[in-house]
Parts: structure tokens; C-alpha cells; sequence
């Protein structure tokens, strides 16, 4: 396994769940110097700091990128895959295609969450998975030609309405006919809404891609009631070897989360 920390260079959205901000080469400076093996980067788009500035600190830093997310399409630009206008679905696409292709060039799998979108009022369940279905079909087959997967993130209910459960959304991925796409185990998230993380995610870890290290408040993991050691077992006896990444708030600021977070992933996966 290998510890992983957010970075968000979208100055706008401060104040959500990424621990290190704004800049590209101080957040790979940081996280080298606390010792994550990897950071995970929230952009606005497909791109991230000059020209060849990403290689450049990837190589300096000795750091691999462990994701990309793809949440600006829908809380910058307002894409969706479900949403009721076809035109604005295949915009939403066409983003994530692109991002799968930026984290391509770093052997980075790109992450869908918000970009899932919902169901109601003129759009169905059933319309909406069934869009849902076709998208992950598409960019799960995009993702394999470009050497990596994309993964798709079960959201609480309060972010999403199509599926809320992980083991509800191993059985989505059961259903595809591409080998592209897996799943996004969000502590948070799973806090929520599972009877016992650790049990889902043994029974549905043939689909597991990624991990978010956050506790029951989404601050850092030691900052709230989400026992731990369960789910860090879960995670050992299924041979996981992914990244366990921060998605977490900057609380109480990003140097103390920073180090909380390294302290944390220590004591339970070293």
C-alpha cells in the first residue's frame, strides 16, 4: 500500500475535503518532506502547473501521482453523466476523457464522484443508470487503451441518489462488459452508509481501486469515531496495494493535517 495526499489547485473551492492547496510545487515539497509516497490532484481541468512541471517534480521528488479527479467538471462546469440534456452529457464525457488522458501520461487512474450526477424529477433511476451503465462502458474501454482504469466512487446519499453502497456498486461493475473501470472505497462516505466497511470491503474486493483516508468527519484519520483497525486488516487480508489518499479537510490546517495523516497511515499500514 502506499500513502497518498490531496492537493487541490483550485483556489475557489477552499475549504473542501483536499489537504494541501493552491500550489503545485510547495504540495509536492510538503508531501515529500512529511514522506507520502504519492499525491492525489484536484484541477480544474487536464492540466496542472507549467509545462512539464509535473513530470519534473514527479521525477525530483521521486513521488507517483496516485490519481486524478474529475469533480471541477461537475461543481466548475456543471457536467454530469445523467443529467436530462444529451449535450451536457456528452460534454461531461468529453471532460472526463480528457482527465483520463492527462493521468494516462503519469500511469494515474482518474476518479469519478460528483461527475455521477442523480436521478429525479424528469429523469429517472432506471434512465439514469442506464446513462450511467453507457458512460462507465465508453470510459472504462478509453481508460484500458490508455494503460490505466478509471475509477468510479460510491457517494452518501446526501451527494448522490444512484448508489450509495459499495456492494451495490460492485454489482454495477458486475454488470459492464469493460474490465476498465473500479471501485473508489471512501471511508467517509462508507461511514455513512455501511452496516461494517471492513465486510464490504472484503466481499467486494475484487473491484477495489483506490482508497480515502478520512475519518467519521472527513477530518484527518485520529480526528474522529471511525474505528480503524478493522478496516486497515480488511485492507491487509485482501492484499490491497493501491493508494490510501487523505481525501480530507485541512483541519485544523493543512501542515497539522499533513502530519496527522502520515502519523495515522503509520500506525495502521506500516
Amino acid at each position: 500500500m502506499k500513502s497518498c495526499i490531496t492537493l487541490s489547485l483550485v483556489s475557489s473551492l477552499k475549504g473542501g475535503p483536499w489537504v494541501l492547496w493552491d500550489n503545485l510545487a510547495d504540495g509536492f515539497k510538503k508531501a515529500a518532506e512529511f514522506g507520502f509516497d504519492s499525491l492525489e490532484l484536484f484541477t480544474d481541468g487536464p492540466k496542472a502547473g507549467a509545462p512539464n512541471e509535473l513530470h519534473n517534480l514527479l521525477n525530483q521528488t521521486g513521488m507517483g501521482l496516485g490519481a486524478v479527479g474529475t469533480g471541477a467538471g461537475k461543481v466548475l462546469n456543471g457536467l454530469t453523466l445523467t443529467d436530462k440534456n444529451p449535450d451536457i452529457r456528452a460534454k461531461a464525457i468529453s471532460f472526463i476523457r480528457d482527465m483520463i488522458d492527462f493521468g494516462a501520461q503519469y500511469n494515474a487512474p482518474a476518479i469519478i464522484g460528483s461527475m455521477q450526477g442523480s436521478h429525479g424529477e424528469q429523469v429517472s433511476r432506471e434512465q439514469a443508470i442506464s446513462w450511467l451503465q453507457q458512460s462507465l462502458e465508453e470510459l472504462g474501454q478509453h481508460a484500458t487503451s490508455r494503460g490505466v482504469t478509471l475509477i468510479y466512487e460510491p457517494l452518501n446519499r446526501y451527494e448522490t441518489n444512484l448508489f450509495n453502497h459499495y456492494l451495490d456498486a460492485c454489482e454495477l461493475l458486475d454488470q459492464l462488459s469493460t474490465n476498465g473501470i473500479s471501485l473508489l472505497a471512501d471511508l467517509f462516505h462508507m461511514n455513512i452508509e455501511e452496516d461494517d466497511i471492513a465486510d464490504s470491503i472484503k466481499k467486494g474486493s475484487k473491484h477495489l481501486g483506490h482508497v480515502h483516508f478520512a475519518d467519521s468527519n472527513r477530518r484527518p484519520v485520529g480526528n474522529g469515531h471511525t474505528n480503524m483497525e478493522p478496516i486497515a486488516q480488511a485492507l491487509k487480508d485482501v492484499g490491497y496495494e493501491g493508494c490510501i489518499s487523505a481525501e480530507a479537510f485541512a483541519w485544523p490546517d493543512p501542515l497539522t493535517a499533513a502530519q496527522t495523516t502520515i502519523d495515522s497511515y503509520k500506525k495502521y499500514f506500516s
